[in-house]
């Protein structure tokens, strides 16, 4: 039995068990949803055509995971103008699993989920710096400070005699 429905605007075709990723889905991880935008239900040879969705029939599914997909990497190029531009993007992803194809009045029992484990990944905690011991109160005697020795004075370049002004070329007489 499968079936192709519909999740955030594109077509995949579904059976159960099945591990799958479609673009990010404001859902939490581990919880349990039915899709119910299900165009077509093949059931052992009888299809079922919607128009435009299947009346009744659902998906249930558990959110497993929010991932990012493999980088693309897009380039633009313009041949002898000296343009080159390269921009990467990383799709935002749900992995889910597909427990079942509900029919019309079925339910899906979540304690009878074949899901695997969902492992939430925790942010890594930031150590906080133990604040410095604050050194014993002693007097000290002040340091002396070494007299500060001054930097020789730069004398300044010469001014450059400005050069007499070219004179220019006489015309030459084309007429012979």
């Amino acid at each position: 039995m499968y079936a192709i429905v519909e999740i955030a605007g594109q077509q995949f075709k579904v059976q159960a068990p099945q591990k799958l990723k479609v673009h990010r889905l404001e859902l939490e991880e581990g919880k349990h949803v039915e899709l119910g935008n299900v165009l077509l239900v093949n059931n052992s040879g009888k299809v079922s055509v919607g128009t435009p969705v299947v009346d009744g029939v659902r998906i249930a599914a558990k959110v497993l995971a929010h991932s990012q997909g493999d980088k693309v990497m897009v380039g633009k190029k313009k041949r002898r103008k000296g343009y080159q531009k390269l921009n990467g993007h990383r799709q935002q992803l749900t992995e889910l699993w597909i427990e079942a194809i509900l029919g019309k009045g079925e339910k899906f029992d979540a304690s009878k989920s074949t899901a695997p484990k969902v492992v939430v990944k925790a942010a890594p905690a930031k150590k906080e710096k133990a604040p410095k011991a604050a050194a014993p109160a002693t007097k000290a005697a002040p340091a002396k400070k070494a007299p500060a020795k001054k930097a020789p004075a730069k004398k300044a370049a010469p001014a450059k005699k400005a050069a007499p002004a070219k004179k220019a070329a006489p015309k030459k007489d084309t007429k012979k």
